[in-house]
């Protein structure tokens, strides 16, 4: 894993990019970017909505991926991680622009990132607990 994404909460990157979109821009998330024909015969329509949620998922999976370190680094990523899961719920029950389905999954995916980062570093940390042998009454045994 390069250093460079030790401590930096991967979901702040759609997190961001839905708050460019909506706050800076004003753009509506559900407009069709473009089509895709299917073979079906069907049309998919891709929204900005559906490409933030596909990079969230993404960064999701690289988020998973990375609470499998031990160490202080993931600690300090688990705590940055918690801190924008705070700072969306914040965002989602305060800003009106946030207050979509598509802010609230992003939402969903960081407190997923925060809840599976704390469990998989416990229960890694779990195994790597080793036991010493040694009787404590008699270190000779």
């Amino acid at each position: 894993m390069p250093v460079y994404l030790v401590g930096f909460p991967l979901l702040l990157i759609p997190f961001a990019i839905y708050n460019i979109v909506t706050l800076l821009f004003s753009s509506d998330l559900t407009a069709g970017l473009f089509s895709v024909r299917m073979i079906s015969g069907g049309t998919w329509n891709v929204s900005m909505s559906d490409i933030i949620l596909v990079v969230g998922i993404l960064m999701l999976f690289v988020e998973i991926l990375k609470s499998t370190r031990i160490g202080n680094r993931s600690i300090v990523d688990h705590m940055l991680s918690l801190v924008l899961l705070l700072a969306m719920l914040g965002e989602f029950m305060t800003v009106r622009a946030a207050a979509t389905s598509t802010f609230f999954l992003l939402t969903a995916m960081a407190l997923v990132d925060v809840v599976a980062g704390f469990s998989i570093t416990i229960r890694a940390a779990q195994r790597d607990i080793a036991y010493d042998p040694v009787h404590p009454a008699n270190p000779n045994l």
